[in-house]
């Protein structure tokens, strides 16, 4: 963090607003593992892949082959018979969208296809006031679309079945992760990218400001139909809902009532105030929204001489909080919260525990505007990317994934303890059970570690004291078990035809080793890891890994320790490279769908310049076979994806458009991105797009 003064104003400046990288664990990373692993296989193939081999002769099952990894029955999946691989990806893949191009600040989808925008920053919901414009207060914001959109779901109105349900009319709900203060203010025009509250005369933030930057985080809930032409329009409907920073919150599972919770809002430690930073999502079985919490410690100040662990380890800092809002001029409890110093005699007499309420899994129910969110505490507390449910088995626990996106972070597994019943399933599923995080072997094969008080270190000797202390030290809890500390994991996606599990490790620039099969000294562009459960068992507590694809340009760069490889070892092409693989969603005739986040200050430069703009991918599991779906406008991420369940409409969120533009330039009045409105006087603002073939026929087919 950074701090600039003039005699006016104070400017926080935290970058790009990820987490401080704090895993001090001396545990064996990712890369040291992957460096054995590939050494073996080499020795096998003598390439970067193994679609022939398999997992080494375990093997994944190839995509839609009515199987599980193991023979066993197939998981439940879609009805109709799926496309043969060969078939899986009929559109013509794009090029890459570079700076140099008249059209870079635009969508671009394959010829074929259409798109139109929905749902930008601001767009009211409760009706047609307020309408969006530079001058919208905190309260008209608390009515409007929040600003970043990030993960998504489409949820049709009727029917819970993923594969059925209206393809026409639905609820649309979204993640906002965080805001860029100096699109929404005019007090803030000359900040630089990335920066947080401008601090007024008397080091104070104006209240409203503070107000409509947290009422612009959370959670948007619309109600949309398609009309004619395939355009999609926001309906006003009695289910439209805005879930902020302010809204009130349940805290559930083992967390619930103990010490680490209580604050001055809740002494019971039950309840909290607001997400933030909501970046991935999920979906339960029974039909619910799961927003994940992830960079949320930089929202929080504690200035006190020593810090807490539950502090220490997720980056909450002794300066300003990223967005000041602990210095709303007001004084007022709900912005003074984010200053968690110790001021008081307990901690019911101040908010040294607030940060302790953030960074855990949100339960939303969609279809009751008047439910209460829920944290789900048993999946642990980090900065949670998302999450991904295995399809749900009647009689049978219900089973989760989820990543820890921080550098050298891990990856987690939640096997409940009850068995999953349709007729009866509750979120309630989710507050008792196993936490575990996965350590991966030299030779393919990985083992879930329990998270259990009392076990495998997890005790007074390391100063754990109950099953809420693991929790809320999940960090923590995971390095004195063993787990690998992994290369930023990101999104996760379980394949609905055979059960394989596949996350994203967007980067990890620090990384030293080397092998003939990845002769990377840094792993800047990321790649992505997939496993099958042993015995096509999401419970089990084993599996066999392997690497689906190592991201990277198609040569360009002359360095092949930035060369991208298929699965199969073959180089990466103008049509399939790529860098920074995190957004991730499996469609329900197996193609991977692969979204892209160069960092704002990395896009188009140096050894990311051949790559351009962010895109989406579409991915055959079973060739191995990657083309360029789509790109997206200059500066920003794409993100969220999903589709209608006939597969011939689909949704996805373009965050931050137009951040790589500098303070100088913006202050003059120039934004390197308008879009999507393309108007001076507007500012460009985050949107949904909707992508349908032209032939009515499914996406990506």
């Amino acid at each position: 963090m950074s701090i600039e003064t003039n005699t006016n104003i104070t400017v926080i400046d935290h970058g790009e607003g990820d987490e401080p990288q704090v895993n001090l664990s001396p545990n064996r990373t990712f890369a040291s593992v992957l460096e054995a692993r590939l050494e073996r296989r080499s020795v096998l193939k003598g390439s970067m892949g193994a679609a022939a081999l398999g997992f080494l002769g375990v093997g994944l099952a190839g995509c839609n082959s009515g199987s599980s990894s193991s023979g066993s029955s197939p998981a439940p999946g879609p009805t109709n018979p799926a496309p043969t691989p060969a078939a899986l990806l009929g559109f013509e893949a794009i090029k890459p969208a570079l700076l140099t191009d008249s059209n870079a600040d635009t969508i671009t989808v394959p010829p074929g296809y259409s798109y139109h925008v929905l749902t930008p920053w601001g767009e009211p919901i409760t009706g047609t006031y307020p309408a969006f414009t530079s001058t919208n207060t905190g309260q008209d914001q608390a009515e409007q679309i929040g600003m970043h959109h990030d993960g998504m779901h489409f949820f049709p109105i009727e029917g819970q079945d993923p594969y059925e349900g209206s393809s026409e009319d639905g609820l649309l709900v979204m993640n906002h992760e965080y805001v860029e203060p100096r699109f929404m203010h005019e007090s803030h025009r000359n900040q630089a990218l990335g920066s947080g509250g401008v601090l007024q005369a008397g080091g104070v933030r104006n209240t409203d400001e503070v107000l409509k930057e947290i009422n612009a985080h959370g959670v948007s809930i619309v109600r949309i139909r398609k009309g004619v032409n395939n355009e999609w329009q926001v309906q006003p409907d009695r289910l439209n809902r805005r879930i902020t920073g302010q809204t009130p919150m349940e805290i559930q599972g083992p967390v619930r009532g103990s010490a680490f919770v209580r604050t001055k809002y809740s002494p019971n430690g039950t309840m909290t105030r607001g997400t933030l930073n909501n970046c991935g999502h999920g979906v339960t079985p029974w039909n619910t929204y799961m927003a994940a919490e992830e960079n949320w410690a930089g929202y929080f100040r504690n200035g006190d001489s020593t810090r807490p662990r539950e502090h220490t380890r997720y980056g909450v800092s002794s300066g300003t909080g990223r967005y000041a809002w602990e210095r709303a001029a007001s004084g007022e409890d709900q912005y003074i919260r984010f200053d968690a110093s110790a001021t008081g005699a307990s901690a019911t007499e101040d908010y040294r525990n607030e940060p302790n309420c953030f960074g855990w899994m949100v339960e939303i129910d969609p279809f009751d505007p008047t439910s209460t969110p829920k944290k789900r505490t048993a999946l642990g507390r980090f900065a949670h990317e998302g999450v991904i449910f295995a399809p749900a088995v009647e009689g049978k626990p219900v089973v989760c994934y989820s990543g820890d996106d921080s550098t050298n972070q891990f990856i987690y597994k939640f096997v409940s303890r009850n068995n999953y019943n349709k007729a009866t399933a509750s979120g309630t599923l989710l507050d008792s059970g196993t936490l575990y995080v996965a350590k991966f072997n030299d030779d393919g094969t990985g083992v879930w570690l329990p998270l259990v008080y009392g076990r495998n270190g997890l005790t007074e000797a390391n100063e754990f004291t109950s099953q809420a202390d693991v929790l809320v030290n999940t960090r923590l809890a995971a390095s004195v078990v063993g787990a690998t500390p992994m290369d930023r994991p990101e999104w996760g996606a379980v394949d609905p035809n055979n059960g394989d599990v596949y996350f994203t490790l967007t980067n990890n620039g620090g990384r030293t080793v080397t092998d003939a099969a990845n002769p990377r000294t840094q792993n800047l562009h990321g790649h992505i890891i997939r496993w099958a459960e042993a015995d096509g068992d999401h419970t089990a507590t084993t599996f066999q890994w392997d690497i689906f694809l190592m991201a990277g340009d198609a040569g360009q760069s002359g360095d092949p320790n930035l060369a991208g490889k298929d699965l199969n070892g073959e180089p990466l092409t103008e049509a399939s490279m790529m860098s920074s693989p995190d957004g991730l969603w499996i469609d329900y005739d197996s193609r991977i769908w692969i979204q892209t986040d160069i960092g704002e200050s990395s896009q188009n430069r140096n050894s990311f310049e051949p790559i351009g703009n962010n895109a989406m991918f579409a991915a055959n599991p079973e060739t191995g076979e990657i083309r360029r779906f789509l790109t997206g406008p200059v500066g920003q991420e794409i993100t969220g994806v999903i589709t209608t369940p006939d597969q011939r409409t689909m949704f996805i969120n373009v965050q931050h458009p137009g951040a790589t533009t500098t303070a100088a330039e913006w202050e003059s009045g120039f934004s390197r991105s308008r879009w999507p409105d393309q108007d001076q006087n507007i500012p460009p603002r985050s949107a949904t797009v909707v992508i349908w073939k032209n032939d009515g026929g499914k996406v990506g087919s």
